[in-house]
């Protein structure tokens, strides 16, 4: 989704300069691939273009980044979330409908280096074909449950898509009972594994409202997170310690994108947070997943949605914390 700095133009009344920025790009415009494979160029990007080899970030250390390009897709845009898999590949899911996944390449330091095996195709809608036009396909959020089942956060047309993992087609499941904005929806998504097998949860992106459902049981509202007004409540994932890490955007014309990452212990209390604003790399990121390290050391992956504008980047950034 396009995020706060949209809605601000609007209440400003830049609705028309907002328009223009936003179609830089066409979802459709420039090569169309052949099949799922996709040639992507990873370049690396400094967290600081002012000290390239800077490296600590309070207790944050960079643990590497990439700038995104596909040289045979217009579909690498749009990015919204991303879940990390145990044999290192990644799933992102972009605002388009469609689902990326990649092999995570490290160098010999550990640091994040490129990607491998790059493939982007449709999500599906309950018929077995495409999801459809841009109200229908606005997947903002991304789960995996334990049993492999992935779900899949909507908003548009706000709901809930479950896809089994035995490959069958999708299907709604409970989704929060609230007047959702219609381009600010349940952007955050994760497991909740604290809450059992088949629980997971739903924030929403204006409110910062916090919910946890399952198959069985409609959503139930666990409060609101902290976050100043003007940020948005963007992405979120569970802690091995059952604390949680979310992460808040705000932008503006004269300060760009903001973001912070924030952990929180089970009992709500804030551990630690990352910011990045300028002149530190940032855009408009949108999803994060958490790895945990055999050491303790927990790595968070940071992806940014472009917008489908030549103005943005596609960026997936490591940072590694350790308690």
């Amino acid at each position: 989704m396009r995020g706060p700095s949209f809605r601000a133009f609007l209440i400003a009344g830049l609705a028309l300069l907002v328009s223009a920025c936003a179609d830089t790009t066409s979802p459709t415009a420039g090569p169309v691939q052949a099949g799922p494979w996709v040639t992507v160029t990873a370049t690396p990007v400094a967290a600081d273009p002012s000290r390239p080899d800077r490296a600590d970030f309070g207790r944050f250390s960079y643990a590497g980044g990439l700038a995104l390009t596909a040289s045979d897709s217009s579909r690498l845009h749009g990015l919204s979330d991303l879940r990390a898999l145990d044999d290192g590949r990644i799933l992102v899911v972009s605002d388009e409908g469609d689902l990326f996944e990649a092999r995570l390449r490290l160098d010999a330091a550990g640091r994040l280096a490129g990607l491998d095996r790059t493939r982007i195709t449709p999500l599906t809608g309950p018929s077995g074909g495409p999801l459809g036009g841009k109200l229908e396909a606005d997947a903002e959020g991304l789960a995996i449950l334990r049993n492999g089942d992935r779900l899949v956060s909507l908003e548009q047309r706000h709901r809930t898509l479950l896809y089994p993992a035995d490959g069958r087609p999708p299907r709604e499941v409970n989704s929060p009972d609230a007047p959702f904005p219609s381009n600010a929806g349940p952007e955050a998504l994760a497991a909740d594994p604290a809450r059992g097998p088949d629980a997971w949860l739903v924030g929403g992106e204006e409110s910062g409202e916090l919910w946890t459902c399952t198959l069985r049981t409609p959503c139930l509202s666990l409060g609101v997170l902290p976050k100043p007004f003007e940020f948005g409540l963007v992405a979120l994932t569970p802690l091995p310690d059952g604390g949680l890490a979310y992460m808040i955007r705000a932008w503006d014309p004269l300060r760009g994108s903001r973001i912070a990452l924030i952990l929180r212990k089970p009992d709500g209390t804030e551990i630690d947070r990352l910011e990045l604003a300028r002149p530190l790399l940032v855009d408009n990121f949108e999803g994060v997943d958490v790895i945990p390290g055999k050491d303790g050391t927990l790595r968070f992956l940071l992806v940014s949605d472009d917008n489908f504008s030549a103005e943005q980047r596609t960026l997936l950034l490591a940072f590694d914390w350790k308690p």
